[in-house]
């Protein structure tokens, strides 16, 4: 550790330094990618481990830009149990002029669905797990909210077989006249022309033979190359296989309110963009206390996990 300043302190990462508030604590390297570097960490004030992602450099040009305030502004708008929880923003930079770094604090998971889909899954897990990340998407594309990068890496999942999906730097709102990016979903998880495949295994079971024919059925839906007759996600999550655990608060949450209507249409300088995210920053920070944020109403936005975790 060194150069402390105030409420923040800074820690090498890898390559990387970070520059946190003190209330975080025992940062570990968790993860990397295009957007950013995540660290495991304690949050000393509430108590409970978090997830500190550093996005890379989101300066360097206009893309990196409209990116890092596509994610922030989603995040901060969505409110569901099957999407990541934002649950502190800040950066270390005390004025616009020197604002560079931004750092998102979100929930901690324990693994992502690229480690968990090597697991020996029986159906009851595999469907619950395909029946969050349908509520999921479902909760998002009923703001017209469109992930686009929707893959194993960017869904993560607790012991418990929580699941939450993730990663909205490539996101888009489907409320634009725009042309969509064909090349921007990684190249293996473009859906649904390539898949990964998978092997039941045969079991004496009865019910288990059921389920397996139910999967398979579902995933031949899924697989539709016509997006015409391929199965909706609504359709999805009334299939036999995973509609035993609908529920009407889940699959059917009030869709999140976009403060930003223009999100898409946008097209701004580096330092146009830099102040607005700078706005988004400040606009946490005079919403909220000790990272529980309030809305306008005074209502805080914690899930009951932490809340638990607390007590």
């Amino acid at each position: 550790m060194s150069e402390e300043d105030g409420n923040f302190y800074s820690v090498q990462v890898g390559d990387s330094t970070f520059t946190v508030l003190k209330r975080y604590q025992q940062l570990r390297a968790i993860g990397s990618g295009a957007q950013g570097i995540v660290c495991s960490a304690l949050d000393a004030v509430l108590g409970i481990p978090v997830a500190v992602k550093k996005l890379s450099r989101p300066f360097q040009n206009q893309t990196h830009a409209k990116r890092a305030y596509r994610e922030l502004v989603l995040l901060k708008c969505v409110n569901h149990k099957n999407i990541i929880r934002l649950l502190n923003v800040f950066t270390p930079q005390k004025s616009l002029e020197e604002f560079q770094d931004l750092y998102l604090v979100m929930e901690l998971m324990d693994a992502s669905l690229c480690q968990v889909i090597h697991m020996d899954l029986d159906h009851e897990r595999m469907s619950y797990l395909l029946y969050q990340i349908l509520c999921g998407i479902r909760h998002l594309h009923s703001a017209g909210i469109i992930h686009r990068d929707l893959k194993p890496s960017n869904i993560v999942v607790k012991s418990d077989c929580t699941l939450k999906i993730l990663d909205f730097g490539l996101a888009r709102t489907a409320c634009t006249n725009f042309m969509m990016t064909p090349y921007v979903v990684t190249r293996y998880y473009r859906a649904p022309e390539v898949i990964l495949g998978m092997k039941y295994k045969e079991n004496d079971s009865e019910h288990d033979k059921l389920k397996t024919n139910q999967a398979r059925d579902l995933l031949s839906k899924m697989l539709v190359i016509d997006p015409e007759r391929r199965i909706s996600v609504q359709e999805a999550l009334n299939h036999p296989y995973i509609h035993v655990w609908y529920d009407p608060a889940e699959a059917d949450a009030p869709p999140p309110q976009i403060p930003d209507k223009q999100l898409e249409e946008r097209e701004h300088s580096i330092e146009q963009w830099k102040e607005l995210i700078y706005k988004e920053v400040m606009d946490w920070q005079e919403r909220s206390k000790n990272g529980v944020v309030k809305d306008e109403a005074g209502e805080l936005f914690v899930s009951p996990c932490y809340l638990s975790t607390v007590a």
